[in-house]
């Protein structure tokens, strides 16, 4: 397994080595990687079917307890055989509908490294590297949706999707360091085990929202829903891909992967069938007011992925079968239904579906094709999707207390679906041919024949739907934690509720088609709400979030270094403010500290008359040779306190700086007043209350008591381990050499600067 995800990265490199050699007939040969694929996952299907589970595991960071665990079992492999097998009909699909793309080889690179990185999230058992391959789909579906890199549009949707879906993975590897931490093992396996510990932790409910998070964002639940739509700026076979199949559904598979470990509490079953349900409604009612047949595909999408959220949140049995089923009813008819629109748009050259009429005489292939996912989604029964419309009945209708109420919300989002999918895959077939459309014909094979396969497939397992419920379906609901005796899919079931809320779900369906046609006027009226929508709401904050940046920049990050000085200090003084009057007691022992000498009262006094010179002068020379004097004045202060070393080092900083500030600012002319008054109040307040500061401080670290263990730890091993009798100075070149040399570092190359400033400045006064 952990050969399959490296190939399909390997694989990502081909079409960029290869370049133009992709951009002709020979494209179509990209899909036999993913068909290879495929074929190999299909070999396990028996082994999985028998309840065996498949797990290698490679080390790679075992003191940080990650390691690279793929699992097998039938959750991982039903995904596994959609990301390969639509992948493999995509890629060929791809070959013929970008055919001469000047970007194509890019197209195939990404593809394949999207492919890679959803079979990693899928068949990872470490919830780290979990999320490693999680943000990998992120990344390359960022790639994949902004295709058409010229176009704004098509920007601006991969960068919504990113950051939404990005924002989801920052959740998901903060909820898996949670997990981590709660049960002792970042092993996926090892968690269920450990599941009845984590429903009683306190952290329980927080680590609920942040898995939550991650799986609204990624698979466009309610409200984080919008970025699906706008990513339909992608090519079609990446939307297909993406939006049908695979990538949508991750966060999906999180919350069934995770059903067994965090499932059986009341707070997971409420959050994940409100939100899928409000979801599954509310986007089928969008069905009914767009026009763009990508953008009618786009919300039943969404809302399907909200059926799925519906479904694992009530958690019986029966919902997690029809989970397992619908789950692969969704991928095959959605993916042929994409493919069908992208054959009528390259052909007809639009995707208005008010726009369109009658192709079918000219692409009858591709309107049985059309006809059968539309029926499978509709769930006519002897299709796939009859089956999985009854089991979603079923799993509502026992699903305890509120069984009307979700079952009439699983009826309402099912009848609006059957609309969209007729809108799709009957409505552009049917009727005169308008006048206005190009010259039509018959689409190649590579692009009729990937659609026409997930269509018979959804005739094929609707016929038998015991031979792949078997060996596929109910595997997979096993993983998900259904521990019962879970019976075989079939047709019949006799004459019971669930017939008859199908068969109403048909009629009710059919005549909402007939009677209800989509037109602009509905398209320009739903458009008028999006002040209130979620989209507007969530970029919004995104805008004000930004702009705050902006005025955060311009206020505190402005380039002006009395700003930045401004600042911290103003924060220092607030922030000993704080200490002061929260308990934080001054205990100043006055005796020792007035015990002054008329020599130290001297000095203090030359200070203080430098210090006012240094305010009050209107010349940088005067100022800079004031606090010379206020240096040389602290130089004495040590001098006197027995510390010649910190003397010297004093004088000599500042004579070299007062040297160096003369030969920069000689030239300068005299002060300017460029500040008003109310600043330089403003400024000398601050000074005096940091300064008051300062001397609170430096008198309460006199008065408290010594801690001589770090000092008798240098004393005793300067010389044994550094040979040097002074102490200070084998700290600073032994101990703390490499801040020195940091230092100096530092010195030198403010050194050098002053050194180019002052030899251009004296170039061109001798050119003038």
């Amino acid at each position: 397994m952990a050969l399959a995800i490296l190939l399909c990265f390997l694989f990502a490199l081909v079409p960029l080595i290869t370049g133009s050699l992709l951009r002709n007939k020979f494209a179509w040969l990209t899909g036999l990687f993913p068909l290879a694929l495929f074929s190999w996952f299909l070999t396990k299907v028996p082994l999985i079917a028998g309840g065996e589970a498949i797990l290698t595991s490679l080390s790679w960071a075992p003191s940080m307890g990650v390691d690279l665990r793929f699992y097998l079992d039938g959750l991982s492999l039903i995904f596994v055989l959609m990301i390969t097998g639509i992948g493999a009909l995509v890629f060929f699909y791809a070959g013929y509908y970008m055919k001469g793309h000047r970007y194509l080889h890019r197209l195939y690179g990404f593809l394949s490294l999207f492919m890679g990185a959803m079979l990693g999230v899928v068949l990872s058992d470490n919830i780290l590297t979990t999320f490693i391959f999680w943000e990998l789909t992120s990344i390359s579906s960022f790639f994949l949706i902004g295709f058409n890199s010229e176009d704004p549009a098509a920007r601006r949707s991969a960068l919504n999707a990113l950051g939404l879906t990005g924002l989801g993975g920052l959740a998901l590897l903060a909820g898996g360091l949670l997990l981590g931490d709660i049960t002792g093992s970042y092993s996926i396996q090892e968690m269920v085990a450990q599941s009845e510990t984590l429903n009683q932790h306190g952290l329980y409910g927080m680590v609920i929202i942040l898995i939550c998070l991650a799986a609204f964002t990624k698979s466009a639940q309610f409200p984080f829903h919008f970025w699906l739509p706008a990513a339909m700026k992608a090519p079609t076979p990446v939307s297909t891909y993406l939006h049908s199949a695979t990538m949508v559904k991750a966060g999906v598979f999180l919350l069934m992967r995770f059903s067994p470990v965090l499932g059986g509490t009341e707070i997971w079953h409420i959050t994940l069938m409100s939100v899928g349900g409000i979801t599954m409604v509310y986007a089928a009612i969008h069905t009914l007011f767009r026009t763009d047949l990508k953008g009618i595909l786009a919300y039943s999408t969404i809302s399907a992925l909200g059926i799925l959220v519906f479904l694992v949140g009530i958690g019986t049995d029966t919902a997690l079968i029809a989970a397992a089923v619908f789950l692969l009813v969704h991928a095959l008819y959605k993916a042929a239904l994409f493919l069908v629109t992208g054959i009528i748009d390259h052909e007809a050259g639009t995707r208005d579906v008010t726009l369109l009429r009658g192709l079918g005489r000219y692409m009858p292939a591709v309107a049985i094709t059309a006809l059968l996912a539309a029926l499978s989604n509709a769930g006519v029964p002897l299709l796939f999707g009859f089956i999985g419309k009854d089991l979603i009945y079923e799993a509502t209708l026992h699903s305890g207390s509120f069984y009307l109420l979700l079952t009439s919300l699983a009826v309402i989002t099912n009848i609006l679906l059957l609309y969209a999918g007729f809108q799709v895959g009957i409505r552009p077939f049917i009727g005169k041919l308008p006048t206005d459309l190009p010259p039509l014909h018959h689409p190649a094979p590579l692009l009729w024949i990937p659609p026409a396969i997930l269509a018979m497939l959804s005739l094929a397992f609707g016929l038998f739907p015991g031979f792949i419920g078997e060996w596929l379906n109910l595997p997979a609901a096993k993983a998900m934690g259904a521990d019962g005796i879970l019976p075989p899919l079939k047709i019949w079931h006799g004459f019971n509720t669930v017939l008859w809320l199908s068969l109403s779900t048909l009629a009710i369906g059919t005549l909402i088609y007939i009677f209800l046609r989509p037109t602009q006027s509905k398209e320009t009226w739903i458009k008028r709400l999006m002040k209130f929508s979620p989209e507007t709401l969530i970029l919004g904050l995104g805008y004000g979030v930004r702009e705050f940046g902006n005025w955060w920049t311009r206020t505190l990050q402005n380039g002006y270094l009395r700003n930045y000085i401004f600042t911290i200090l103003l924060f220092l003084v607030g922030f000993m403010a704080y200490l002061l009057f929260s308990g934080f007691r001054l205990n100043l022992l006055l005796d020792h500290t007035l015990a002054l000498t008329v020599y130290e009262v001297a000095i203090l006094g030359i200070m203080f008359v430098a210090i006012l010179f240094t305010i009050h002068t209107r010349s940088r020379l005067t100022a800079i040779v004031a606090l010379g004097v206020v240096g040389y004045g602290i130089s004495l202060l040590f001098v006197f306190y027995s510390a010649p070393d910190l003397a010297i080092t004093q004088f000599t900083i500042d004579t070299l700086t007062v040297i160096l500030f003369v030969l920069v600012l000689y030239r300068l002319p005299r002060y300017l007043r460029f500040s008003k008054t109310s600043f330089r109040i403003r400024d000398a307040t601050l000074a005096s209350f940091f300064g008051l500061m300062m001397i609170l401080m430096i008198l309460e670290v006199l008065e408290e008591p010594g801690r001589r263990e770090i000092g008798d730890y240098y004393a005793a091993n300067a010389y044994l381990m550094a040979k040097g009798k002074n102490v200070v100075n084998v700290i600073l070149v032994d101990y703390r050499g490499f801040d020195t040399l940091v230092e100096i570092s530092v010195l030198v190359i403010a050194a050098i600067g002053v050194f180019g400033l002052l030899k251009l400045r004296l170039s061109k006064s001798e050119k003038s």
